[in-house]
Formats: C-alpha cells, sequence, structure tokens
C-alpha cells in the first residue's frame, strides 16, 4: 500500500466504466473530480509543530481540483495522490 507523506492524501478514483461479461457500461453524465480517500499522510510542519490534515477522514469521497495531483495505476484500481489543499469539498451522501 502506499503511504502518503506530509500533507498529501491517497485517493482512489471511482470508476466511469464497469464491465459486465462482454459489454462495458460507462455513465453517461459526466461524474466529476470525485474520489474515496484511502490514506492521509500526517500533516504539514510549519515552525517546526506537526499541523495535521482537518476536515477529510479516511472514507470520505471528495471533489478535487481538475489536474491536480499524480495518478497511479496498480492493477484495475486508479489512485490520485494529492495535497490536502487541492481537495474542494467533501461529499456528504
Amino acid at each position: 500500500m502506499i503511504k502518503p507523506l506530509n500533507d498529501y492524501l491517497l485517493l482512489e478514483k471511482l470508476p466511469s466504466e464497469k464491465k459486465v461479461g462482454s459489454i462495458v457500461l460507462t455513465t453517461e453524465k459526466k461524474q466529476g473530480n470525485i474520489a474515496t480517500v484511502v490514506a492521509l499522510g500526517p500533516g504539514r510542519r510549519e515552525e517546526g509543530k506537526l499541523v495535521a490534515i482537518e476536515g477529510i477522514a479516511l472514507g470520505d469521497k471528495v471533489i478535487y481540483r481538475e489536474y491536480a495531483g499524480t495518478e497511479y495505476e496498480d492493477g484495475e484500481h486508479k489512485y490520485l495522490l494529492l495535497k490536502a489543499e487541492d481537495v474542494l469539498a467533501v461529499v456528504n451522501d
């Protein structure tokens, strides 16, 4: 598993396609930049003190800035590593 450093988050991108047998289903609506938080870094250092990431928890669905972060694929899973400041909102279902 990937362990983010500093104030970085690891997000798992929601699939836009679903394969059923040999048929590939795609979502009509653009889902936007929504992903699930799977790991959090410890936070950033300010004046020698650790400032933890606030307002975001493991398992939260979040909306993040377009073109932010670094993508990583592991098998069928697509991940995104980005700074906490690139998260715009937490989605409450």
